[in-house]
């Protein structure tokens, strides 16, 4: 199986490394300008990573969070001093390593292929007997030079502030607007206008509720479903351990498999004897009601510790689509099925709690912490989004619950110190329009999350959707030439437009964006409006 965003990659690698010859000038000088601060970082952290990988070097230690502190010291893609810190979970070609990894993972390829040149297709072969070397990506981010470059420059030398001034001014952005940009290596604000203030954030949201989870759980950690049988009965409890990326489809496509977690089951209930079981499921891990303020809604499940494909009851993944008005027992009725299949008689399930007495028959676990927050970030994913908010509640000690998870996530940005005046959260996946961000908070949590001195949190920029390649921005930016230039969160309510994320400008500096805006009325142009803003930044070699 192939990531998704990975197809796109491999559509678009002859563009993408037009774009990279381009850039390979400024880059190398770039690079030049650097080394002597990487080579200080790669000497203190190399002992440490040594360590950390033992000797084994087993796939799963390599996946672990010491990958990210190792890709920070050693990035190939220097932009500037911040940005190859910042960059760190993205490899030499741009690709980011989690994509890779989990290629190499689930295709059973040998890893990255260092063998191929920026400027030729050509690909390394293995030895004999060894497996192929994983497909690397074409360079995403690259910055610009005058040779090749796709986007030009629209502002000359003019400040920063006369630039975007206009263009945040354009009555598509409705009757309030905030914005901030900050230079990721220096923190220095670029550019600000009304960034304290508070606006109704729409999925934006994410951004907050990804950096609260990584920093609550680790991103190494796992969620856990299982199947339990109780002492001295013939009862089995299907544990929800709240894993949102549970599937049970055919094809799990790497995520935690309810089929396989029926399989292991049987095997362990025919080795006990036991053919015939009464089925129940439990929940508890979550509290209060599971369903959303908006109301039911094809925009998300009822949040639950236990669903299968986010309740979803079409073949969709991502996107709105019908949900199951009970997920959690379609789950464990489908569980069920898949137990009769292996000739285990069972009951209609019903809900229980199993005892602190009851024995672990067989569990499966969902991907690292990171590979989730990559897909809920990329794609928008509201069931995501609230699970993990719940995750981030039972973690630090409230209520797993909407309240309490709002509670969570603003308790983990006060321990980063972030600015959380007037910030307000409710959900975790932005859905409810009483949330309150300002651009001040969202550029301080992306810039927070390229901070070398915490690699757990970058998957919340390599989670970011690629203009005009992956996610949400899929079918963004293709007609102005900034496809690849921008990895942005979108969000989008009924007159709420909003956009914050990373570039790199003209002059290869990586900056941290957020616009909002709040009281448009043409979604569509509020869109294009902020698509314009970004990629005018992308192009931008202002003071």
């Amino acid at each position: 199986m192939v990531v998704p965003e990975l197809r796109g990659w491999r559509a678009a690698r002859p563009r993408l490394e037009r774009l990279a010859r381009a850039a390979r000038p400024r880059l190398t000088r770039a690079a030049r300008s650097v080394r002597p601060g990487l080579a200080r970082l790669a000497r203190t952290a190399g002992p440490r990573i040594a360590r950390l990988a033992g000797p084994t070097g087993s796939r799963s230690a390599r996946t672990r969070t010491w990958q990210y502190t190792a890709g920070a010291a050693t990035a190939g893609l220097a932009l500037a001093a911040g940005a190859v810190t910042a960059a760190g979970p993205w490899d030499s070609t741009g690709q980011r390593t989690a994509e890779r990894d989990r290629a190499v993972a689930l295709e059973r390829t040998g890893g990255t292929d260092h063998g191929r040149g920026s400027d030729t297709s050509a690909t390394s072969h293995a030895p004999a007997g060894e497996p192929e070397p994983a497909p690397s990506a074409g360079a995403v981010l690259v910055g610009l030079d005058a040779a090749g470059a796709t986007v030009k420059s629209a502002s000359g030398a003019k400040p920063l502030r006369d630039v975007l001034d206009p263009l945040l001014g354009d009555a598509a952005l409705g009757a309030r607007h905030s914005a901030v940009v900050v230079d990721a290596a220096t923190g220095r604000t670029l550019y600000e206008q009304d960034g304290g203030q508070a606006f109704t954030p729409a999925s934006v949201t994410k951004i907050a509720t990804a950096v609260a989870a990584l920093s609550a759980l680790g991103p190494d950690h796992r969620f856990t479903t299982r199947a339990a049988l109780e002492p001295d009965t013939r009862e089995v409890v299907l544990v929800g351990g709240g894993d949102p990326t549970l599937t049970a489809r055919a094809d799990a496509h790497g995520w935690a498999s309810l089929r396989d977690l029926a399989d292991a089951t049987a095997a362990a209930l025919a080795q006990r004897g036991l053919r015939e079981v009464t089925l129940s499921y439990d929940t508890t891990l979550y509290a209060g009601s599971d369903l959303h303020p908006i109301g039911v809604n094809d925009n998300v499940a009822r949040v639950t510790a236990l669903t299968a494909d986010e309740g979803r009851t079409d073949a969709s993944t991502s996107g709105p689509a019908p949900r199951a008005a009970d997920p959690a027992a379609d789950a464990a009725r489908a569980f069920g099925r898949f137990l009769a299949g292996h000739g285990v008689k069972v009951t209609d399930p019903g809900p229980s709690k199993a005892t602190g007495r009851a024995r672990t028959l067989a569990s499966v676990s969902s991907p690292p912490l990171s590979d989730v927050v990559e897909r809920m970030l990329t794609d928008s994913d509201n069931d995501i989004a609230e699970a993990l908010s719940r995750q981030t509640a039972a973690a630090t000690g409230q209520r797993a619950d909407f309240a309490g998870g709002g509670r969570a996530i603003a308790g983990q940005l006060k321990k980063l110190g972030l600015p959380l005046a007037g910030a307000q959260f409710h959900d975790g996946s932005g859905l409810n329009r009483a949330d309150r961000l300002t651009a001040n908070l969202l550029t301080a949590l992306l810039r927070t999350a390229a901070d070398p001195a915490r690699p757990g949190l970058r998957p919340v920029l390599t989670g970011l959707p690629v203009a005009g390649f992956t996610g949400t921005l899929a079918d963004r930016y293709a007609a102005d030439g900034a496809a690849g230039l921008v990895r942005a969160k979108t969000g989008t309510l009924t007159g709420v437009n909003t956009l914050a994320g990373t570039t790199v400008d003209r002059d290869g500096r990586l900056l941290v964006f957020a616009f909002l805006t709040d009281g448009t009325t043409d979604p569509q142009a509020a869109q294009s409006a902020l698509d314009t803003t970004a990629t005018t930044l992308s192009s931008c070699g202002c003071a």
